[in-house]
């Protein structure tokens, strides 16, 4: 039986940062400061991979745009320049040293082109070399509700459901147009959904008509923006790829996660935790206020 310990995790970060404009025209998005719970305050991309980290991740992929690659480099892999290094506090360095270790682990990998999510997560392929992967946006950061992580427990799932696990969260109406949503049967109760529909961004009077979940009343099944997925996704994406099916223009990864559960009996899990969006301006104001003491707790 193949080794299905999940070592490795991607990060896309090569999009445009549209809109967190004009923002995004002097500083990428997933390169925007959180004060967290340790009060220091990070870019955002940071946030993601500690959470990574906590999951007993050994590598993170993080894709960017070829002409970011230095600004990701210099800031995960570089250590500080001598004038800012004699101005550190002793806790400072410690902490720089920290961040070297973090930097080993840290491959940058390159999107050419612009081409959506999917095409991004795609670029990974060759060094995810047919593994399965933890996939995290970039520009989610998250809270567990719980001693572990919401990522320690996407990974925990995967290894007891030995199928890819698709990360969901309870969502109102009034935001599910803004996410994916997922429909299906609990296979657990409020755990672990047996996912019979994916729609990216619906309606909600689609939503009513078609992706209510029992007990849910007036509530949603959306995507958490969290993955264990595995390497069988490359080739859904890859076909998508060369046929050029797009969804407004781009590759998504949506129509292929719903194909991958079609094919490989994906399941959905209801993370003990929650996510805070920086991708969009009153929800990164919001993240600003709860992420460092979230009132959920």
């Amino acid at each position: 039986m193949p080794d299905k310990s999940v070592r490795k995790a991607v990060i896309p970060a090569a999009g445009f940062g549209t809109r967190m404009y004009p923002a995004t025209k002097a500083l990428k998005k997933e390169l925007f400061p959180i004060i967290d719970r340790d009060g220091r305050a990070k870019p955002i991309i940071l946030a993601i991979v500690e959470e990574a980290i906590s999951a007993g991740i050994e590598e993170i992929g993080i894709v960017v745009q070829q002409s970011d690659r230095d600004l990701f480099y210099d800031l995960l892999k570089s250590p500080p320049k001598p004038e800012l290094w004699q101005k550190l506090s002793v806790e400072n360095k410690q902490y720089t040293e920290y961040l070297q270790d973090i930097g080993d682990r840290i491959t940058i990998l390159t999107q050419t082109e612009q081409e959506g999510f999917g095409h991004a997560v795609f670029c990974s392929k060759d060094w995810v070399n047919n593994e399965p992967f933890l996939l995290l946006l970039g520009d989610h950061v998250y809270h567990s509700h719980v001693d572990t992580s919401c990522a320690k427990q996407m990974v925990d799932i995967y290894q007891k459901v030995n199928t890819s696990v698709f990360g969901i969260t309870v969502m109102d109406g009034d935001i599910i147009h803004k996410a994916g949503c997922v429909a299906g049967k609990w296979q657990t109760e409020a755990e672990i959904l047996e996912i019979t529909e994916i729609y990216e961004k619906p309606t909600l009077e689609y939503a009513k008509a078609n992706l209510s979940v029992a007990g849910m009343k007036d509530r949603f099944l959306g995507i958490f923006g969290m993955y264990v997925l595995e390497s069988d996704i490359f080739g859904l994406l890859s076909a998508e790829i060369t046929n050029n099916q797009r969804y407004k223009g781009e590759f998504q990864l949506t129509t292929c996660l719903d194909k991958l559960r079609l094919q490989n009996n994906a399941i959905a899990y209801l993370v003990k935790g929650q996510y805070y969006d920086t991708g969009m301006p009153l929800f990164y104001r919001q993240t600003m206020i709860d992420y460092y003491n979230p009132s959920s707790e």
